[in-house]
Protein backbone atom coordinates (compact mmCIF):
# COMPACT_ATOMS: atom_id res chain seq x y z
CA UNK A 1 0.00 0.00 0.00
CA UNK A 2 1.24 3.33 -1.02
CA UNK A 3 0.83 6.90 1.15
CA UNK A 4 -0.12 7.88 -2.76
CA UNK A 5 -3.05 5.87 -3.03
CA UNK A 6 -6.70 6.16 -2.48
CA UNK A 7 -7.23 3.35 -0.31
CA UNK A 8 -4.52 4.31 2.16
CA UNK A 9 -5.77 8.22 2.69
CA UNK A 10 -9.34 7.56 2.68
CA UNK A 11 -9.48 4.20 4.65
CA UNK A 12 -6.89 2.86 6.19
CA UNK A 13 -5.36 5.71 7.75
CA UNK A 14 -8.67 7.19 8.88
CA UNK A 15 -9.14 3.66 10.54
CA UNK A 16 -5.55 3.76 12.22
CA UNK A 17 -5.95 6.92 13.72
CA UNK A 18 -9.20 6.00 14.91
CA UNK A 19 -7.91 2.60 16.56
CA UNK A 20 -4.92 4.04 17.69
CA UNK A 21 -6.21 7.38 19.56
CA UNK A 22 -9.16 5.74 21.07
CA UNK A 23 -7.00 2.58 22.67
CA UNK A 24 -6.06 2.88 26.37
CA UNK A 25 -2.86 4.19 27.08
CA UNK A 26 -1.18 0.26 27.78
CA UNK A 27 -2.46 -0.67 24.77
CA UNK A 28 -1.53 2.58 22.26
CA UNK A 29 1.02 -0.12 21.29
CA UNK A 30 -0.48 -3.22 20.44
CA UNK A 31 -3.08 -1.08 18.34
CA UNK A 32 0.21 0.82 16.05
CA UNK A 33 1.64 -3.12 15.54
CA UNK A 34 -2.05 -4.08 14.48
CA UNK A 35 -2.05 -1.80 12.26
CA UNK A 36 1.37 -1.41 10.75
CA UNK A 37 1.05 -5.68 10.20
CA UNK A 38 -2.49 -4.72 8.22
CA UNK A 39 -0.65 -2.11 6.07
CA UNK A 40 2.65 -4.78 5.33
CA UNK A 41 0.03 -7.27 4.83
CA UNK A 42 -2.18 -5.46 2.43
CA UNK A 43 0.50 -5.82 -0.24
CA UNK A 44 2.87 -8.35 1.03
CA UNK A 45 1.16 -11.01 2.86
CA UNK A 46 2.88 -13.99 2.49
CA UNK A 47 6.20 -12.17 3.98
CA UNK A 48 4.34 -10.91 7.09
CA UNK A 49 5.88 -14.32 8.43
CA UNK A 50 9.45 -13.36 7.73
CA UNK A 51 8.83 -9.98 9.07
CA UNK A 52 7.56 -11.62 12.26
CA UNK A 53 10.62 -14.03 12.14
CA UNK A 54 12.96 -10.94 11.88
CA UNK A 55 11.51 -9.59 14.75
CA UNK A 56 11.01 -12.32 17.01
CA UNK A 57 14.65 -13.42 16.20
CA UNK A 58 16.02 -9.97 16.88
CA UNK A 59 13.75 -9.32 20.44
CA UNK A 60 15.57 -12.28 21.73
CA UNK A 61 18.80 -11.79 20.62
CA UNK A 62 18.43 -8.46 22.82
CA UNK A 63 17.43 -10.42 25.66
CA UNK A 64 20.34 -12.95 25.34
CA UNK A 65 23.19 -9.90 25.33
CA UNK A 66 21.72 -7.95 27.91
CA UNK A 67 21.64 -11.12 30.06
CA UNK A 68 24.91 -13.31 29.33
CA UNK A 69 27.62 -10.18 28.76
CA UNK A 70 30.42 -13.41 28.23
CA UNK A 71 28.48 -14.30 25.46
CA UNK A 72 27.05 -11.06 24.26
CA UNK A 73 29.81 -10.59 21.42
CA UNK A 74 28.52 -14.05 20.37
CA UNK A 75 24.90 -13.42 20.44
CA UNK A 76 25.55 -9.98 18.25
CA UNK A 77 27.29 -12.19 15.36
CA UNK A 78 24.49 -14.38 15.25
CA UNK A 79 22.24 -11.06 14.85
CA UNK A 80 24.20 -9.68 12.40
CA UNK A 81 24.59 -12.84 10.15
CA UNK A 82 20.74 -13.87 10.59
CA UNK A 83 19.76 -10.26 9.52
CA UNK A 84 22.06 -10.13 6.64
CA UNK A 85 22.08 -13.85 5.65
CA UNK A 86 18.00 -12.96 5.12
CA UNK A 87 18.48 -9.50 3.30
CA UNK A 88 20.86 -11.24 1.03
CA UNK A 89 19.01 -13.94 0.43
CA UNK A 90 15.80 -12.38 -0.91
CA UNK A 91 17.26 -9.31 -2.14
CA UNK A 92 20.68 -10.85 -3.71
CA UNK A 93 20.33 -14.39 -4.52
CA UNK A 94 17.75 -14.42 -7.17
CA UNK A 95 19.56 -11.55 -9.73
CA UNK A 96 23.03 -13.25 -8.73
CA UNK A 97 21.82 -16.55 -9.88
CA UNK A 98 20.06 -15.19 -12.61
CA UNK A 99 23.55 -13.67 -13.75
CA UNK A 100 24.32 -17.09 -14.07
CA UNK A 101 21.39 -18.33 -16.53
CA UNK A 102 19.44 -19.86 -13.27
CA UNK A 103 15.74 -18.93 -13.14
CA UNK A 104 15.37 -17.62 -8.97
CA UNK A 105 12.02 -15.88 -10.07
CA UNK A 106 10.42 -17.67 -7.06
CA UNK A 107 12.26 -15.63 -4.37
CA UNK A 108 10.54 -11.73 -4.96
CA UNK A 109 11.98 -9.07 -3.10
CA UNK A 110 9.89 -8.07 0.34
CA UNK A 111 8.87 -4.57 0.36
CA UNK A 112 10.75 -2.41 2.81
CA UNK A 113 13.32 -5.57 3.99
CA UNK A 114 16.68 -3.34 3.45
CA UNK A 115 14.78 -0.63 5.84
CA UNK A 116 13.13 -2.72 8.61
CA UNK A 117 16.34 -5.12 8.89
CA UNK A 118 18.65 -2.24 9.10
CA UNK A 119 15.98 -0.63 12.20
CA UNK A 120 16.04 -3.81 13.59
CA UNK A 121 19.16 -4.89 13.33
CA UNK A 122 20.42 -1.42 15.25
CA UNK A 123 18.62 -2.22 18.20
CA UNK A 124 20.25 -5.04 18.92
CA UNK A 125 23.83 -3.44 18.32
CA UNK A 126 22.65 -0.56 20.77
CA UNK A 127 21.36 -3.09 23.39
CA UNK A 128 25.32 -4.96 22.65
CA UNK A 129 26.40 -1.66 23.62
CA UNK A 130 24.85 -0.65 26.61
CA UNK A 131 20.94 0.24 25.77
CA UNK A 132 18.67 -1.56 28.32
CA UNK A 133 16.42 -3.79 25.82
CA UNK A 134 12.34 -3.86 25.69
CA UNK A 135 10.64 -6.28 28.11
CA UNK A 136 7.51 -6.43 25.43
CA UNK A 137 7.79 -8.16 22.11
CA UNK A 138 5.11 -5.78 21.49
CA UNK A 139 6.57 -2.93 21.88
CA UNK A 140 9.75 -4.17 20.00
CA UNK A 141 7.64 -5.15 17.08
CA UNK A 142 5.98 -1.38 17.14
CA UNK A 143 9.52 -0.10 17.02
CA UNK A 144 10.08 -2.62 14.07
CA UNK A 145 7.00 -2.26 11.91
CA UNK A 146 5.66 1.65 12.39
CA UNK A 147 3.79 1.83 9.24
CA UNK A 148 4.90 5.70 8.25
CA UNK A 149 8.22 4.57 7.99
CA UNK A 150 8.28 1.16 7.33
CA UNK A 151 8.73 0.95 3.47
CA UNK A 152 10.76 4.03 2.69
CA UNK A 153 12.51 5.02 5.69
CA UNK A 154 13.59 7.32 7.05
CA UNK A 155 15.28 4.57 9.52
CA UNK A 156 14.65 5.20 12.48
CA UNK A 157 17.03 4.09 15.36
CA UNK A 158 15.97 2.91 18.61
CA UNK A 159 17.46 5.45 20.66
CA UNK A 160 15.66 7.70 18.34
CA UNK A 161 12.42 6.71 19.59
CA UNK A 162 12.59 4.62 22.99
CA UNK A 163 11.30 6.98 25.19
CA UNK A 164 8.06 7.80 22.93
CA UNK A 165 7.37 3.99 22.66
CA UNK A 166 7.25 3.75 26.42
CA UNK A 167 4.71 7.56 26.51
CA UNK A 168 3.86 9.89 23.67
CA UNK A 169 1.70 13.19 23.32
CA UNK A 170 -0.60 14.02 20.34
CA UNK A 171 -2.44 17.61 20.15
CA UNK A 172 -4.09 19.89 18.21
CA UNK A 173 -0.83 21.55 17.62
CA UNK A 174 1.37 18.49 16.31
CA UNK A 175 -1.78 17.24 14.47
CA UNK A 176 -1.90 20.25 12.78
CA UNK A 177 1.81 20.52 11.88
CA UNK A 178 1.52 16.58 10.79
CA UNK A 179 -1.25 16.91 8.43
CA UNK A 180 0.51 20.05 6.81
CA UNK A 181 4.03 17.97 6.47
CA UNK A 182 1.92 15.02 5.45
CA UNK A 183 -0.04 16.44 2.53
CA UNK A 184 3.08 18.98 1.37
CA UNK A 185 4.79 15.54 1.00
CA UNK A 186 2.17 14.20 -0.97
CA UNK A 187 1.82 17.50 -3.20
CA UNK A 188 5.80 16.54 -3.59
CA UNK A 189 5.32 12.97 -4.68
CA UNK A 190 2.45 13.62 -7.24
CA UNK A 191 2.76 16.79 -8.64
CA UNK A 192 6.18 17.70 -9.02
CA UNK A 193 7.56 13.82 -8.78
CA UNK A 194 5.45 12.05 -10.97
CA UNK A 195 5.34 14.99 -13.84
CA UNK A 196 9.47 15.19 -13.57
CA UNK A 197 9.35 11.20 -13.53
CA UNK A 198 7.31 11.16 -17.14
CA UNK A 199 9.55 13.74 -18.18
CA UNK A 200 12.35 11.36 -17.53
CA UNK A 201 11.05 8.27 -19.11
CA UNK A 202 10.14 10.48 -22.40
CA UNK A 203 14.24 11.61 -22.65
CA UNK A 204 15.42 8.12 -21.22
CA UNK A 205 13.28 6.22 -24.25
CA UNK A 206 15.02 7.99 -26.64
CA UNK A 207 17.62 5.81 -28.68
CA UNK A 208 21.06 7.66 -28.74
CA UNK A 209 20.98 8.90 -31.86
CA UNK A 210 17.93 10.68 -31.49
CA UNK A 211 19.63 12.69 -28.06
CA UNK A 212 21.35 15.35 -28.00
CA UNK A 213 24.38 16.48 -25.51
CA UNK A 214 21.51 19.00 -23.88
CA UNK A 215 18.62 16.69 -23.91
CA UNK A 216 20.71 14.20 -21.88
CA UNK A 217 21.11 16.48 -19.40
CA UNK A 218 17.50 17.69 -19.36
CA UNK A 219 16.64 14.15 -19.25
CA UNK A 220 18.93 13.16 -16.07
CA UNK A 221 18.12 16.53 -14.60
CA UNK A 222 14.24 15.42 -14.37
CA UNK A 223 15.05 11.89 -13.36
CA UNK A 224 17.52 13.86 -10.39
CA UNK A 225 14.32 16.03 -9.22
CA UNK A 226 11.55 12.92 -9.75
CA UNK A 227 13.91 11.10 -7.35
CA UNK A 228 14.21 14.00 -5.20
CA UNK A 229 10.74 14.77 -4.59
CA UNK A 230 9.54 11.43 -4.76
CA UNK A 231 11.84 10.36 -1.61
CA UNK A 232 11.79 13.51 0.13
CA UNK A 233 7.78 13.49 -0.45
CA UNK A 234 8.05 10.03 1.31
CA UNK A 235 9.67 10.87 4.27
CA UNK A 236 7.74 14.14 4.61
CA UNK A 237 4.70 12.02 4.73
CA UNK A 238 6.44 9.64 7.27
CA UNK A 239 7.25 12.37 9.26
CA UNK A 240 3.82 14.22 9.64
CA UNK A 241 2.08 10.68 10.16
CA UNK A 242 4.58 10.30 12.95
CA UNK A 243 3.34 14.08 14.50
CA UNK A 244 -0.32 12.42 14.06
CA UNK A 245 0.91 9.19 15.87
CA UNK A 246 2.92 11.35 18.47
CA UNK A 247 6.54 9.68 17.50
CA UNK A 248 8.93 12.84 16.14
CA UNK A 249 11.08 10.93 13.12
CA UNK A 250 14.57 12.44 12.40
CA UNK A 251 14.73 14.67 9.16
CA UNK A 252 15.62 12.59 5.96
CA UNK A 253 16.30 15.93 3.47
CA UNK A 254 17.93 19.21 3.48
CA UNK A 255 17.72 20.62 0.15
CA UNK A 256 20.32 18.24 -1.01
CA UNK A 257 20.76 20.22 -4.67
CA UNK A 258 22.44 23.37 -2.52
CA UNK A 259 25.53 21.81 -1.46
CA UNK A 260 29.02 23.11 -2.91
CA UNK A 261 30.54 19.45 -2.74
CA UNK A 262 29.70 16.36 -2.81
CA UNK A 263 30.67 15.65 0.61
CA UNK A 264 27.93 18.66 1.70
CA UNK A 265 25.30 16.62 -0.44
CA UNK A 266 25.62 13.32 1.45
CA UNK A 267 25.61 15.37 4.49
CA UNK A 268 22.03 16.38 3.18
CA UNK A 269 20.63 13.45 1.38
CA UNK A 270 18.98 10.55 2.76
CA UNK A 271 20.42 11.13 6.20
CA UNK A 272 19.15 8.61 8.18
CA UNK A 273 20.93 5.97 6.24
CA UNK A 274 24.66 7.74 6.23
CA UNK A 275 24.37 8.67 9.69
CA UNK A 276 23.35 4.83 9.91
CA UNK A 277 26.29 3.58 8.01
CA UNK A 278 28.35 6.07 9.78
CA UNK A 279 27.24 5.03 13.15
CA UNK A 280 26.96 1.32 12.85
CA UNK A 281 30.19 0.24 10.21
CA UNK A 282 32.15 3.41 9.73
CA UNK A 283 33.21 3.63 12.84
CA UNK A 284 33.41 0.64 14.00
CA UNK A 285 36.02 0.27 11.51
CA UNK A 286 38.38 2.36 12.91
CA UNK A 287 36.12 5.80 11.01
CA UNK A 288 39.05 7.77 10.50
CA UNK A 289 41.24 7.58 13.45
CA UNK A 290 44.02 4.98 12.13
CA UNK A 291 45.73 7.21 9.28
CA UNK A 292 44.70 8.12 5.98
CA UNK A 293 45.06 4.98 3.81
CA UNK A 294 42.52 2.85 6.67
CA UNK A 295 40.40 5.72 6.73
CA UNK A 296 40.26 5.70 2.90
CA UNK A 297 39.88 1.73 2.96
CA UNK A 298 37.19 2.58 5.55
CA UNK A 299 34.97 5.00 2.89
CA UNK A 300 35.62 2.16 0.02
CA UNK A 301 33.62 -0.72 2.43
CA UNK A 302 31.24 1.88 3.20
CA UNK A 303 30.12 2.92 -0.28
CA UNK A 304 30.45 -0.12 -1.85
CA UNK A 305 27.72 -1.59 1.11
CA UNK A 306 25.50 1.53 0.15
CA UNK A 307 25.68 1.08 -3.39
CA UNK A 308 24.81 -3.03 -3.00
CA UNK A 309 22.28 -2.05 -0.23
CA UNK A 310 20.20 0.08 -2.92
CA UNK A 311 19.93 -2.42 -5.24
CA UNK A 312 21.22 -6.08 -6.35
CA UNK A 313 22.71 -5.24 -9.76
CA UNK A 314 26.34 -4.08 -10.69
CA UNK A 315 25.33 -0.62 -11.87
CA UNK A 316 24.35 0.22 -7.78
CA UNK A 317 27.63 -1.65 -6.68
CA UNK A 318 29.05 0.77 -9.54
CA UNK A 319 27.44 4.19 -8.12
CA UNK A 320 28.82 3.33 -5.10
CA UNK A 321 32.18 3.09 -6.11
CA UNK A 322 31.74 6.38 -7.64
CA UNK A 323 30.75 8.33 -4.80
CA UNK A 324 33.61 7.07 -3.40
CA UNK A 325 35.86 7.91 -6.08
CA UNK A 326 34.54 11.13 -5.59
CA UNK A 327 34.26 11.66 -1.86
CA UNK A 328 37.99 10.15 -2.05
CA UNK A 329 39.32 13.06 -4.04
CA UNK A 330 37.38 15.46 -2.45
CA UNK A 331 39.13 14.67 0.84
CA UNK A 332 42.67 14.32 -0.46
CA UNK A 333 42.68 17.78 -2.52
CA UNK A 334 39.82 18.57 -4.16
CA UNK A 335 37.66 19.63 -0.84
CA UNK A 336 40.65 22.34 -0.90
CA UNK A 337 39.86 23.70 -3.88
CA UNK A 338 36.39 23.94 -4.04
CA UNK A 339 36.66 25.87 -0.41
CA UNK A 340 38.22 28.63 -2.56
CA UNK A 341 35.25 28.45 -5.69
CA UNK A 342 32.70 31.55 -5.60
CA UNK A 343 29.81 29.58 -4.30
CA UNK A 344 27.51 29.61 -7.77
CA UNK A 345 30.78 27.18 -9.48
CA UNK A 346 31.26 24.73 -6.55
CA UNK A 347 27.21 24.39 -6.66
CA UNK A 348 27.39 23.75 -10.96
CA UNK A 349 30.62 20.99 -9.95
CA UNK A 350 28.56 19.83 -7.54
CA UNK A 351 25.41 19.12 -9.82
CA UNK A 352 27.59 17.87 -12.51
CA UNK A 353 28.74 15.27 -10.10
CA UNK A 354 25.59 14.22 -8.75
CA UNK A 355 23.76 14.00 -12.25
CA UNK A 356 26.50 11.62 -13.77
CA UNK A 357 25.79 9.33 -10.54
CA UNK A 358 22.52 9.60 -11.24
CA UNK A 359 22.90 7.84 -14.41
CA UNK A 360 24.51 5.41 -12.92
CA UNK A 361 21.50 4.78 -10.25
CA UNK A 362 18.83 5.16 -12.59
CA UNK A 363 20.43 2.52 -15.97
CA UNK A 364 19.52 -0.89 -15.82
CA UNK A 365 22.87 -1.64 -16.52
CA UNK A 366 26.13 -0.46 -16.79
CA UNK A 367 26.34 -0.70 -20.72
CA UNK A 368 23.04 1.70 -20.44
CA UNK A 369 24.68 4.07 -18.21
CA UNK A 370 27.91 4.25 -20.55
CA UNK A 371 25.66 4.71 -23.73
CA UNK A 372 23.92 7.72 -21.62
CA UNK A 373 26.86 8.92 -20.48
CA UNK A 374 28.60 9.05 -24.07
CA UNK A 375 25.76 11.31 -24.98
CA UNK A 376 26.02 13.92 -21.71
CA UNK A 377 30.09 14.31 -22.90
CA UNK A 378 29.46 14.11 -26.62
CA UNK A 379 28.41 17.43 -27.74
CA UNK A 380 25.78 16.31 -30.02
CA UNK A 381 23.32 19.29 -31.40
CA UNK A 382 19.52 19.38 -30.97
CA UNK A 383 17.29 17.62 -33.24
CA UNK A 384 13.96 16.52 -34.18
CA UNK A 385 11.39 17.77 -31.13
CA UNK A 386 13.88 18.28 -28.37
CA UNK A 387 13.28 21.98 -29.53
CA UNK A 388 9.55 21.69 -28.68
CA UNK A 389 9.60 19.85 -25.50
CA UNK A 390 12.79 21.99 -24.03
CA UNK A 391 10.20 24.76 -24.74
CA UNK A 392 7.20 23.35 -23.40
CA UNK A 393 9.15 22.22 -20.27
CA UNK A 394 10.93 25.61 -19.05
CA UNK A 395 8.18 26.61 -16.45
CA UNK A 396 8.12 22.95 -15.43
CA UNK A 397 12.04 23.04 -14.43
CA UNK A 398 11.70 26.98 -12.84
CA UNK A 399 9.01 25.37 -10.72
CA UNK A 400 11.22 22.21 -9.82
CA UNK A 401 14.46 23.96 -9.39
CA UNK A 402 12.85 26.60 -6.95
CA UNK A 403 10.97 23.57 -5.09
CA UNK A 404 14.18 22.04 -4.37
CA UNK A 405 15.42 25.07 -2.90
CA UNK A 406 14.60 26.55 1.10
CA UNK A 407 12.95 30.15 -1.05
CA UNK A 408 9.61 28.42 -0.72
CA UNK A 409 10.46 27.52 3.00
CA UNK A 410 11.56 30.81 4.10
CA UNK A 411 8.38 32.21 2.27
CA UNK A 412 6.51 29.89 4.20
CA UNK A 413 8.30 31.42 7.61
CA UNK A 414 7.96 34.66 6.75
CA UNK A 415 3.84 34.10 6.15
CA UNK A 416 2.98 32.68 9.08
CA UNK A 417 4.75 35.18 10.98
CA UNK A 418 1.28 37.21 9.71
CA UNK A 419 -1.65 36.46 12.00
CA UNK A 420 -3.82 36.62 8.68
CA UNK A 421 -1.76 34.29 6.58
CA UNK A 422 -1.44 31.97 9.39
CA UNK A 423 -5.33 31.58 9.64
CA UNK A 424 -5.43 30.45 5.94
CA UNK A 425 -2.63 27.78 6.47
CA UNK A 426 -5.68 25.33 7.08
CA UNK A 427 -7.50 26.28 3.69
CA UNK A 428 -3.83 26.23 2.40
CA UNK A 429 -3.63 22.66 3.56
CA UNK A 430 -7.28 21.94 1.93
CA UNK A 431 -6.99 23.36 -1.32
CA UNK A 432 -3.42 20.92 -1.49
CA UNK A 433 -5.20 18.47 -0.48
CA UNK A 434 -7.68 18.79 -3.17
CA UNK A 435 -5.50 19.25 -5.49
CA UNK A 436 -3.57 16.23 -4.59
CA UNK A 437 -6.58 13.71 -4.98
CA UNK A 438 -7.42 15.41 -7.97
CA UNK A 439 -4.22 14.60 -9.75
CA UNK A 440 -4.54 11.19 -8.24
CA UNK A 441 -7.57 9.90 -9.37
CA UNK A 442 -7.27 11.32 -12.84
CA UNK A 443 -3.11 10.33 -13.03
CA UNK A 444 -2.42 6.77 -14.40
CA UNK A 445 1.40 7.44 -13.43
CA UNK A 446 2.25 6.67 -10.14
CA UNK A 447 5.39 4.62 -9.36
CA UNK A 448 6.78 3.54 -6.23
CA UNK A 449 10.75 3.99 -6.55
Amino acid sequence: MLFSSIEFIFLFLPVSLILCYTAPKRLKNLALFAVSLVFYGWGEPKYLLLMLLTISADFLFGIAIAKSKRRARLWLWAAVISNLGILAIFKYLSPTLGAFGVDFKSIALPVGISFYTFQSLSYVIDVYRGEEPLKNPVDFGTYVTMFPQLVAGPIVKYGDVKAQLKERRVSLDRCARGILRFVCGLGKKLIFANTAGEMWEYFSALSPHRLSTLGAWVGIAFFAFQIYFDFSGYSDMAVGLGLLLGFDFPENFNYPYIAKSFRDFWRRWHISLTSWFREYLYIPLGGNRLGEWRTLANMLAVWAFTGIWHGASLNFLFWGLYCFAVLALERLFLGRLLEKLPSPLARVYSLAVIFVGWVFFASNSLGDAAAYLGRMFSLTPIAGNEPYHFTRNIPLLILLTLGSTPIPREAYKRLIRQKTAKNLLPFFSLFLFILCVANLVGASYNPFL
